[in-house]
Formats: C-alpha cells, structure tokens, sequence
C-alpha cells in the first residue's frame, strides 16, 4: 500500500500514514507513489475519544428536562422499554454519525436496556459502527436488580445474572477483534444490579483480558444508596468487588471523597468526565483537577444525548474547561491543551487503547482535520479550536481510512439516518 501524507496543516505540520499507522511527523520529504493530501487553513488533532455514551438515548431527547438522575430514569424506563433492535440500530447509526462529524474516531457505548432479553441489540450496534466507520468500544451493559428487591429499574427491563453473562460470552466471541470492536463488561450501576452480577462480570471480564466499565458517584442519591445498603462509600465497596484496577474506569465519578480519589490513582482506575449531563440533571461538579493531580485517567463522556441533548463530543472539550474553572474558582484549573488531552490520550488510558490519542509515530492513524481560516491570526491555535466556536470536522480518518470528506460521512447520508430515527421515535411516543 502506499503511503499517504497530509500537508499544508497548521497544527502539527506534515503527517505520514501507511497500512493504517503514522510512520512521520513534520516535515516530510516527497517519495514516489505517495499520495498527498493537502489542507489550508486546517488543524489536525488526534481523533477524539469518547469515553462514556448511551446510543440509544437518541430516541428520547427532550424529556424531563427539569428532573434529576432518579427522577429522570424513572420517567425513560418505560419508554426505553418499548425499544425495537431496530429502534436501537437506527439511533446508534445517528448517534455515531453525528460523534463522527464531531471528530470523535473511538466511541464507547454503555448499552444496558434489553427489552425482552433479545440481545441482538448489541448485534445492531456493531453493523452501525461498522457503517459509520469509527471504532467502537461495545459494553454489555446489563440490570438484575428491580424495584421489587430494593433497586431502581422496574422488574421488567430486567434479565437474569446467567442470561447476562451466557449473552455476554456470546457478543465477545462474536465481535471483540481489539482492534475496530472492543467488548466491555458493564453492569449499569449499584442501584440497578446485584452483588453477584458485580463479581461475576469482574471474573469474565478479566478471563479475557477485557475491562469493566459502571456508573458510579454520579449523584448524592446514589452515594446514598450504597451507603444504605452496603455500608461503605461507592468506590470502597467497588474495590471491595475486585472493581478497581487499571483495567477499570467509571463514569461521571463526582463525589468522590478524598480517600476514594486517592485509592482510584492508586489502582489507576480511570473516570470518564462528562460535564455537559453532569449540568442538565444538576449532578455536581466532577472534581477533575484533584482526579488528575492524584494520578487518576480521566477522558471525556458525552454520556446519553436524552441528558446531553448535543451528542457530539467536541462542545465537551470547552464544557470540561469552564466546568473545572468554575468548581476551582480559579482561570487557569484547566487549560485548553489539557482539555484536549483529555479527549484524547486521557480517554485512550481509561479504554486502554494505548495507539490511540497521540498523534506520533507508531500510533493509529485515527485524526481529525478542522477547517480553521478564522483562527489564521490566532497566535495560539489548540486554545483558538478549543475556545472558539463549535465545528464539525472537515475530514475525519480512522486508521487511515477516510470516513468523513468536506463535512460528510462517507459510508451513510446522515440526513436520512436522521429522518428515520424521527419516525421510530414518533412511534415509540405514539405508544407509550
């Protein structure tokens, strides 16, 4: 295969790829048969990474939007209840879409409703990935805890804990290849699941050499409820399951306690950040700084677009710097670069996805290009993209192969993907 080589980008210079990997950073002699690409005006970052997502939310937004987590859970369940495999194919083919044009190239999807137990949902999210053409990060999320046994989720959204980890063996022999789809085992939450389902999964899990991913500290419900029930802090009790360990990261992570922090770096367990939900449902505040000053991975969530309501994780990146700004009080908590750190090699550390996030020599060659003539006076152009306006990406390549070109994805017509994602979601509302 040939080499190919994108020139004329402002930030970082000349980019060599070949069979998927960047073999050069700089400036780059011309050989014969290269392909060139060349941009003006443009910024090249390293593909971004979402760390913590709900594919399915998209055919929920704008619902209880004045409620928080619990509150708002208890309003959806019914609703996500009523969800087709179809239904589920139709909003992960817009949700990655629309994560893709955003610049993200790796897309974790913590997917726990299986109506019915037909767990050919998971299935459906696949072929959408592979459709769209960005990497994804498949969980088997799951709930075995209902209303009836002191949990949250009503008793008919959930499966049984041998069902879930039959189906779970199932998808990583079917889809996990490490490399465009990864499995992760991901029971949703403490109020939703039980003990055992919490040690069983761990014990799958790292039978395979996968990771573990839950929702954990997101609110003080929450914190509440493990304190309740289990007698000790979120994360104590997490550890106390055999969930901590850097093969481990949680989403949201808000109220953790100084002590938790500590044994989180610790362990090198990670926390995917995702500011804009963490405001809609008023959940508090992510303590990013502490987190990163106690060593712990932190990457950055868009988390389901039913609390998000943009879906797309490049506004996550200013979302994260204001949002730390504010909860230190002070300008200069996180800066621009850092932010984009964390979208990129923080949530590459929390997935493990250690060739992916860096735009060097050896790694995938998963990046984003920008049109950027507005920033051509911008002495600072990573603070100029971060800071400035919200954009869709000009070009997008995951492994060096473009997925995205002029604004548009190249492997579906987004629009239609959108038009029939509006009708499935008319319908579920018709019925509900």
């Amino acid at each position: 295969m040939s080499r190919t080589v994108i020139r004329g980008a402002r930030y970082p210079g000349d980019i060599a790829f070949e069979d998927g990997v960047i073999t050069e950073i700089g400036s780059i002699d011309r050989k014969d048969g290269d392909l060139e690409i060349r941009y003006n005006d443009a910024i090249v970052t390293p593909g971004l990474i979402n760390t913590h997502h709900h594919l399915y939310q998209w055919m929920t937004r704008g619902v209880a939007t004045g409620c928080n987590l619990f509150d708002w859970l208890q309003t959806l369940y019914p609703v996500w209840k009523k969800m087709s495999v179809d239904d589920v194919h139709s909003a992960a083919l817009v949700g990655l879409g629309e994560l893709a044009l955003s610049g993200c190239t790796t897309a974790f999807d913590h997917h726990y409703v299986v109506p019915d137990g037909d767990d050919s949902v998971f299935d459906a999210i696949v072929d959408a990935a592979k459709l769209v053409g960005i990497r994804i990060f498949l969980s088997r999320g799951s709930m075995d805890l209902g209303e009836a046994d002191g949990g949250l989720p009503p008793d008919n959204l959930i499966e049984e804990r041998d069902s879930i980890l039959t189906s779970t063996e199932r998808i990583i022999s079917a889809h996990h290849d490490g490399d465009m789809v990864s499995v992760v085992v991901a029971p949703c939450s403490p109020f939703s699941v039980t003990e055992g389902l919490m040690t069983e999964s761990a014990d799958l899990a790292r039978k395979h050499g996968l990771r573990l991913h839950t929702h954990l500290c997101e609110t003080i419900d929450e914190q509440e409820h493990c304190i309740e029930r289990f007698g000790k802090r979120p994360a104590e009790q997490l550890s106390d399951w055999g969930w901590t360990g850097d093969d481990v990261w949680f989403a949201h992570g808000i109220h953790f306690s100084e002590t938790e922090i500590a044994l989180l770096g610790k362990e090198g367990t990670g926390v995917a950040h995702c500011p804009s939900s963490n405001a809609r449902l008023a959940a508090g505040m992510c303590p990013v700084s502490d987190l990163l000053h106690a060593n712990v991975p932190v990457g950055l969530g868009v988390d389901g677009v039913a609390s998000n309501e943009v879906g797309g994780l490049f506004p996550e990146l200013r979302q994260a710097l204001y949002t730390a700004r504010l909860r230190e009080m002070r300008p200069d908590a996180l800066m621009p670069k850092d932010v984009l750190n964390l979208g990129t090699s923080g949530g590459a550390q929390c997935l493990g996805a250690s060739k992916s996030g860096k735009l060097a020599v050896g790694f995938n060659a998963d990046f984003a290009v920008w049109s950027t003539p507005d920033l051509a006076g911008v002495q600072d152009p990573i603070s100029g993209l971060i800071l400035g306006p919200d954009r869709k990406v000009l070009d997008l390549f995951v492994g060096g192969k473009q997925v995205a070109k002029d604004g548009e994805l190249l492997g579906l017509s987004l629009a239609d993907a959108h038009r029939t994602l509006s009708k499935r979601s008319a319908r579920l509302w018709d019925h509900n």
